[in-house]
């Protein structure tokens, strides 16, 4: 090798690397929260990750807690007494009430569920999903039911 193939390749191998910082760098600046801890819970379907930001008290009975769903994770459907609200932080994910035509959700969206509304969330098939749950807890906990089978998951009208 000569030295201007030397340098060529030096300058190509550095170009590489700042490229890579670069976008390793964009990925973290866009988490917001940390992603915390995987969620083990048979009330998701998938893997998907929980960081509790506030916790219900007596005080405020509302919690707020940062949820990841990898691409097809996703909850079963479910419902909140006093309601919910998803603020999305990034990715692309789905939100559906019970018959109604699921949403696509995106980054800087947000969903007001009702009270009592049946209703599920988590990513789209090929993105992950990143959500700040606002639940109000001070009418109970969260009513757990079915899951979302594939074909709900997968269809646009239920």
């Amino acid at each position: 090798m000569n030295f201007k193939t030397i340098v060529c390749l030096c300058f190509i191998g550095m170009l590489t690397i700042s490229c890579n910082k670069q976008e390793e760098t964009t990925k973290q600046s866009s988490i917001i929260f940390s992603q915390g801890e995987k969620i083990t819970s048979t009330n998701f379907k998938g893997t998907s990750y929980l960081q509790m930001l506030i916790n219900a008290d007596s005080l405020n009975q509302t919690s707020v807690g940062n949820v990841t769903f990898e691409p097809g994770a996703r909850t079963k459907w479910h419902s909140h007494p006093a309601g919910q609200i998803l603020l999305v932080t990034n990715g692309v994910g789905y939100y559906q009430e019970k018959g109604q035509t699921k949403k696509i959700l995106h980054k800087g969206d947000a969903i007001k569920c009702p009270p009592n509304v049946i209703h599920w969330h988590g990513a789209s098939a090929d993105h992950s999903f990143v959500q700040l749950a606002v639940t109000g807890r001070e009418k109970g906990e969260t009513v757990w039911l079915n899951e979302v089978t594939d074909e709900e998951y997968n269809s646009t009208h239920n």
